[in-house]
């Protein structure tokens, strides 16, 4: 059994940030590349992008380095402020609720297995000539995957009627550009919500007590 602390009254902020200490950290690292990003001449930017990014031609190359790495960069850094109100929106409640290691498997384990397979599929597509050869140098930025592992494994914090309507909310957002026309990337949306929601077995046996 898990026992994690809720934030302290007096200090609700410190609270937060302590009890939610992966979120931080990862939002920290990203501020740093985004104003990296957006200080660097067009060149210099376009070519982090593409180093960073896990892309076919960097997971051939570099698989270990371009998963890890895809993780830390956005590539416009003008998101920055919506990536920081969606990290405390869902990454940040998981990680209390859950705690550090079990959040952290699931976000590891949903941008690992959305981005393997988002891009199998898509280098599929260009063996079969439905996608141009060009797609295997586009820049695949995998932090909006960890966010929907994030999305669906809160499903199951919800009491009653509400995770119904809000699993409704969240299939209906990652479903619509997948069944519409999608891209690889709205595949690997897709695929990293369902790893939150098979998630569940780990959100047994978590209790939150109060300081």
């Amino acid at each position: 059994m898990v026992a994690h602390t809720e934030p302290e009254p007096s200090r609700p902020l410190r609270s937060w940030i302590r009890t939610s200490p992966g979120t931080h950290i990862w939002l920290l690292i990203i501020a740093v590349t985004s104003i990296i990003v957006a200080i660097a001449p067009d060149r210099v930017d376009n070519v982090l992008l593409h180093r960073n990014s896990s892309n076919i031609n960097q997971l051939v190359k570099y698989p270990v380095r371009a998963l890890v790495s895809s993780a830390f960069w956005i590539a416009n850094p003008a998101s920055l402020a919506l990536y920081a109100a969606l990290f405390e929106l869902f990454h940040a409640p998981v990680e209390r609720w859950l705690g550090t290691l079990r959040w952290l498997l699931i976000v590891a384990t949903a941008h690992i297995v959305a981005t393997l397979a988002s891009q199998k599929i898509l280098l599929t597509a260009i063996q079969d000539h439905r996608a141009p050869h060009s797609m295997t140098h586009v820049v695949d930025i995998g932090v909006s995957y960890g966010l929907a592992a994030s999305i669906g494994v809160l499903t199951y914090r919800l009491p009653g009627p509400w995770r119904w309507l809000y699993l409704a909310g969240a299939v209906a957002f990652f479903g619509i550009p997948l069944v519409t026309g999608g891209t690889f990337t709205d595949l690997g949306h897709a695929i990293a919500l369902s790893v939150g929601l098979l998630a569940w077995p780990l959100t047994r046996n978590v209790v939150s007590r109060e300081t």
